[in-house]
């Protein structure tokens, strides 16, 4: 009889875990939805799923040859670990809402027309002087020329200005103002597509690849870049695929922690910088963000290893996702060397925008044209100060009023 009482015990056990687990499948299947991590619920510091478990060596991504990926969490830094110019100390993380970046040029065009000064105001006092002889033309070309336009730019400049002058047979400062402002505005090229890819295709999010040289500030324009697109209500994934420098992954988290955007990050140093790139892609994918921004390693242009490494980066997300966008962030204070630098950039990984940042600074605004035409991609973004929304949408006829004054 006793025996009969402990199956019976048994019996009822096992029917108690069974309705338990029935019932925790059921919750389980909530929501169509993930939430991305950080807008709202988790701790300063806390980690969070991406597919991958948060232990060292956890990673879901694959690399090239198909082998385990690179270990790979979602986290928010703790405010002690903010880096560069982003630090608070304070005990709490509060997230920012950035406003909108519509008309963020036009508010900041005062910084650019104080760096394209030569540019705009030289060209109108050598136009206006009231006698435009050989001497004074070979003026006008040697300020274009100057100002990284380029010499193909600048001859079809000139020549249209000097046709105009001949035919309308004035100098007036106003008149020639006007002339001046259509020819760089047609030279800008305001018919390009400046969009940056940064809205889901079909059932996945856009994939966003930054690149470029060491120095031109690629880490930073990838937060400020993720501060854009959350204040135009773009849910963002960042991937921390800059393995080489030791603090990038601090920085790009903290610039994401600002605005509650996940960063996927590697657990160790040197990690394949394309399997970080993969995880960042997956969890993007599993988390139904809009986009995600891929951080990647500034490297020499002329460095074979370094360049092949990167096309790397690019094949290894093309396993899982297309990529939509290439942006390669340029510092417009290097003018015409900056340009070899994008033509060997687009050769391996396929150019489809620019960023040039320092704009505000001793740059030369002809480089906008110049770029453009060795490229044939469109510059996008503009940086023009060391603020964290100091990122603008590149407007043609903004930055053009700005260089003419």
């Amino acid at each position: 009889m006793s025996h009969l009482w402990e199956y019976l015990l048994i019996g009822l056990g096992l029917l108690v875990v069974i309705v338990g687990g029935i019932a925790g499948l059921v919750r389980g299947r909530g929501g169509r939805r993930k939430e991305l991590p950080g807008r709202d619920t988790p701790r300063p510091g806390q980690s969070v799923g991406s597919g991958a478990p948060a232990t060292p060596g956890g990673g879901s991504g694959q690399g090239q040859d198909g082998s385990a990926g690179s270990g790979s969490t979602t986290t928010l830094p703790r405010p002690e670990e903010d880096v560069d110019d982003l630090g608070t100390g304070e005990d709490t993380l509060t997230v920012e809402r950035p406003e909108s970046a519509r008309g963020r040029l036009a508010r900041l065009r005062a910084r650019l027309a104080r760096s394209n000064t030569a540019l705009g105001k030289g060209l109108l006092a050598i136009l206006s002087r009231g006698r435009l002889d050989d001497a004074a033309w070979e003026d006008v070309e040697d300020t274009l020329l100057a100002s990284d336009l380029g010499v193909e730019a600048t001859n079809e400049l000139v020549a249209s200005l000097k046709q105009q002058v001949k035919v309308d047979g004035t100098t007036d400062e106003a008149t020639v103002r006007g002339w001046l402002r259509k020819d760089l505005l047609a030279l800008v090229d305001p018919s390009m597509d400046r969009r940056v890819a940064a809205n889901r295709v079909g059932e996945r999010p856009a994939v966003v690849m930054v690149v470029g040289v060491n120095g031109t500030g690629k880490t930073t324009t990838v937060g400020k870049l993720a501060r854009v697109l959350v204040a135009e209500d773009k849910d963002v994934v960042l991937g921390a695929a800059d393995t080489f420098r030791a603090a990038a992954a601090d920085q790009l988290e903290t610039w994401g922690a600002r605005v509650g955007v996940p960063t996927i990050r590697s657990d160790r140093d040197g990690a394949d910088p394309a399997a970080v790139a993969f995880d960042a892609v997956k969890a993007g994918l599993e988390m139904e963000a809009d986009v995600v921004i891929i951080d990647t390693a500034g490297r020499l242009h002329n460095k074979v290893g370094l360049m092949d490494e990167l096309g790397k980066v690019k094949r290894v997300v093309e396993k899982q996702s297309p990529i939509d966008e290439v942006l390669l962030v340029l510092d417009a204070t290097t003018g015409q060397n900056g340009l070899r630098q994008a033509e060997v950039f687009s050769q391996v990984v396929g150019i489809t925008g620019i960023v040039l940042t320092k704009l505000d600074g001793p740059a030369k605004g002809g480089i906008v044209v110049a770029v453009q035409r060795q490229l044939g991609v469109p510059v996008k973004l503009v940086g023009l100060g060391e603020g964290p929304d100091d990122l603008a949408p590149f407007d043609p006829e903004a930055f053009v009023d700005a260089i003419i004054g």
